[in-house]
């Protein structure tokens, strides 16, 4: 008995050793979350509007990386958000990956099922808990599902301006980012593992109106990429906030010229255009991509304070169902992570930064590559800074569901030091 214990002994810790060798490894999960029966879709705070059929699948889609002691998940819900009370439900079912390493992220369609909870006047909530619960669940069987298929793999990753009728900011429209990031993950034989791509858009094509449940643009995105390639597509969105949006105008449709506005197509062949087009950028910025043999993989995080200044956030966070975990000094907290992957530099968002926000972090960032996962273990509506705060009638939306003036100054603060105090990416 005593020598079999040895054996089983010894051969745990060459596993252990051979796994902490193995190098760089990938692996992909994915699984349906779409509702059955379909449930009322939302498109923010505010009673949901019925959905009469679907187009797409909704899904929930991890991506995890391995290097020596350092695994990473990276998960994407086709839904408006997801807070991190569901979030570190995921967590705690997928124990091989500590719980700060796993960055869950919202694509924030606004054609799927509340996961908030919203509360309503007559002390009621427009979420249903059992599909919370049942999302959950599956968001960890993809991560799960991606560990168990991790295998040896190289990388590639590109960054270059998406070309396009793709996004505006509906505010002022020249006012976005049009840098596009992609990660791909390449298995030994040069198949694709996965393409990820993180781009700042509202996917609201459709929008809450129309009665379909969707994935919207970012459906027909990872469909093709998937088609192309073989392996599995994935979106992570950047700093969307203020208003990043979907480039669906009829521009020989002006509604106000003097405002700059023009009538929209709510259709399903602009998504599959606009999800198409993006498929395409993406794969030619990865195109020619350096392959890098055995990225490095870091990972590192920060429990960060918010104070709620607005009473609409205050309400949804104390009488939302879901018990919204928050401080006695009217204040919530968040988890913001940042990773080094090979020699990009990402950092996560619980929320929607402004432009300028995102331009401003990713100016300031290390790497050849800085990507930003906007409304990733969080989902705290948007993020301003101080002089933008309240300061145009254009921001009144924006500003009432921000949970503050200092938001955005905060976030800025905490991000630049979790990159002053980490290694740059190789």
């Amino acid at each position: 008995m005593r020598s079999l214990l040895i054996a089983l002994t010894m051969t745990a810790a060459l596993c252990t050793a051979a796994s902490l060798q193995a190098g760089f490894e990938a692996g992909v999960g994915k699984r349906i979350i779409t509702p059955n029966p379909l449930l009322p879709v939302s498109g923010g705070v505010g009673i949901p509007q019925p959905a009469e059929d679907k187009q797409g699948e909704l899904t929930a889609r991890a991506l995890v990386v391995r290097n020596g002691e350092t695994t990473v998940a990276i998960v994407q819900l086709d839904l408006l958000g997801f807070p991190s009370v569901l979030g570190n439900r995921v967590r705690k079912a997928v124990p091989r990956i500590p719980a700060e390493n796993i960055l869950i992220g919202s694509t924030h369609t606004h054609s799927g099922p509340d996961c908030y909870g919203f509360p309503t006047p007559d002390g009621g909530h427009t979420g249903d808990l059992d599909y919370m619960d049942k999302v959950c669940v599956l968001a960890a069987e993809a991560v799960n599902e991606a560990l168990d298929q991790l295998q040896s793999a190289t990388l590639k990753i590109g960054t270059d301006k998406a070309k396009g009728k793709i996004a505006y900011n509906y505010y002022a429209p020249q006012l976005y980012d049009p840098r596009m990031s992609v990660i791909q993950a390449i298995a030994a034989d040069g198949r694709p593992i996965g393409t990820l791509v993180n781009y700042a858009i509202h996917p609201e094509v459709l929008g809450n109106e129309v009665g379909l449940m969707s994935p919207d643009l970012i459906g027909p995105l990872c469909d093709k990429l998937e088609a192309e390639t073989g392996g599995m597509g994935m979106f992570m969105n950047g700093a969307q906030g203020g208003m990043i949006t979907a480039d669906n105008r009829n521009l020989d449709d002006p509604r106000d010229v003097g405002q700059a506005v023009w009538n929209d197509s709510r259709r399903w062949d602009e998504c599959l255009r606009i999800g198409h087009l993006m498929a395409d950028e993406a794969l030619r910025i990865v195109a020619g991509a350096p392959v890098q043999q055995d990225p490095k993989v870091y990972c590192t995080h920060e429990n960060v304070k918010f104070p709620v200044g607005s009473d609409m956030m205050w309400a949804i966070v104390t009488g939302s169902p879901l018990d919204y975990p928050h401080n006695p000094d009217k204040s919530i907290t968040a988890r913001i992570n940042l990773v080094n992957l090979g020699d990009a530099q990402i950092l996560t968002i619980p929320g929607e930064a402004l432009p300028n926000i995102g331009y401003y972090l990713k100016r300031n960032m290390r790497g050849r590559h800085q990507l930003l996962f906007g409304l990733t273990n969080d989902a705290f509506g948007y993020i301003l800074t101080k002089v933008d705060f309240n300061s145009f009638d254009r921001y009144e939306y924006v500003s009432r569901t921000s949970l503050g003036e200092m938001t955005g100054e905060i976030l800025i603060e905490h991000c630049l030091g979790l990159v002053a105090d980490s290694p740059s990416p190789e």
